[in-house]
């Protein structure tokens, strides 16, 4: 008896190894992801980022040399054209003489005062002399009216009349060019050393407030970008002072690979990301424009790149808080199909020239109808379209096929499956 139960004890513990043995040999089915093959829209875009830019801006400078009153204007502050005073320019102030500098405009002053001195008494004696002349002519006229004088005496008088008034215009145009060399002397004392000269300094100020300025006013209505030239200064002509433009007036800037530009045409949708809006924004290419530039990439690498330019569709309403220098992320439409059979891109792969995929054949369904398990099995396929998620399959999958997704070196053709 015991040696009977011994030998089924035996038995039974060998086929229990044998048993346990083909479990742990049987071939296991591969943990994978799976996805289906269905039809929808697959868009193509180049993403880029770029950045907003007013349309037109304006530099305002000033148009003469003179000294520059402080500016009141903010970035940010409304101008409208014609109207809003941007800057006030006066007449800067002479230079400050040194020792000799004065002492020799000084003497000039009393040159041109003596100059002036002399020429009074010259002026005076020309009108006496233009008096005698005239009284002269009087008599002399009167005599050749009663036959004491002749014609020829008339005219010989009359000519030294006509002297003697030349002679008087000509010294009081002497008199006036004195005049204006004292003048012109004085001027270069004018403010010429600090606490000096105060009449002089008053002088200058009612001439300022006479119209002795330049304003500056907005030529367009916008908003104030940016104050290049705040405080007062003595600038020379064409310093930039402030700068203008209309934020509502926006458009982006977006640079992009030579080869993805050549894909791109004016017309073309953009779609505008992470502006920090709720909502995407839409944009139109305007211009590609025909000349590249040399860009270094953050990984040290030498592109060529293109800027693509895009006008913002949506009202200024909907996207008042962006404004000029902006970033954005940039999605530029370069191709599209409606209606596609799409399958994920992560479960192609090359084999040879062409694209393959792993499909799920045979398979086993749950209670929901899903794909479990299968066996995996390479099939060919065709490609059009690409986005880098979905691509369009032309050829090789029906919709409802179940692929595998990021197959790796376990997954081969024949091998069973399962979901993971």
């Amino acid at each position: 008896m015991n040696y009977w139960l011994s030998r089924l004890f035996l038995i039974g513990l060998g086929v229990t190894v044998v048993g346990l043995a083909a479990v742990a040999f049987w071939p296991q089915a591969e943990p994978v992801d799976l996805a289906a093959i269905d039809r929808g829209g697959i868009t193509v875009t180049v993403d880029e980022d770029g950045k907003t830019r007013i349309r037109e801006k304006y530099i305002v400078s000033t148009p003469l040399s003179g000294r520059l009153l402080r500016i009141g204007l903010d970035p940010g502050d409304p101008v409208a054209k014609g109207k809003t005073l941007l800057a006030t320019i006066e007449p800067r102030d002479p230079d400050l003489l040194d020792a000799r500098a004065l002492a020799q405009a000084e003497a000039r002053v009393k040159s041109a005062e003596a100059a002036l001195r002399q020429v009074a008494p010259q002026l005076e004696q020309a009108k006496l002399e233009q008096a005698n002349a005239e009284a002269e002519v009087e008599r002399v006229r009167s005599a050749a009216r009663g036959g004491g004088a002749t014609q020829s005496e008339v005219d010989s008088i009359s000519l030294r009349n006509r002297y003697a008034i030349e002679a008087v215009r000509s010294a009081r145009y002497g008199e006036e060019i004195a005049q204006f060399e004292l003048e012109q002397a004085r001027s270069a004392l004018l403010r010429s050393r600090p606490g000096a000269d105060d009449d002089a300094s008053d002088a200058i100020s009612d001439a300022a407030g006479n119209g002795w300025t330049f304003t500056i006013r907005s030529p367009i209505d916008g908003r104030v970008l940016r104050v290049l030239q705040e405080s007062s200064a003595v600038l020379a002509s064409g310093t930039p002072l402030l700068e203008l433009g209309d934020p509502s007036d926006l458009e982006v800037e977006i640079d992009v690979l030579s080869s993805d530009a050549v894909k791109i045409k004016p017309g073309a949708r953009v779609i505008l990301e992470h502006w920090g809006g709720d909502r995407p924004l839409e944009g139109r290419v305007r211009l590609v424009e025909p000349a590249g530039f040399t860009k270094i990439s953050t990984l040290g690498v030498e592109e060529q790149r293109v800027n693509v330019i895009v006008d913002l569709v949506d009202p200024p309403a909907e996207r008042s808080e962006i404004g000029d220098g902006f970033r954005v992320e940039a999605r530029i439409v370069v191709d599209e199909v409606a209606d596609a059979l799409r399958v994920p891109t992560s479960a192609l792969f090359r084999s040879g020239d062409d694209w393959a995929v792993f499909v799920v054949d045979q398979p086993t369904l749950d209670g929901s109808g899903r794909v479990t398990q299968g066996a995996a099995v390479k099939r060919l396929v065709e490609i059009g379209r690409d986005n880098g998620l979905q691509a369009e399959v032309t050829d090789g999958l029906t919709e409802g096929d179940v692929v595998i997704v990021h197959p790796s070196d376990r997954v081969s053709e024949g091998v069973k499956v399962a979901r993971r």
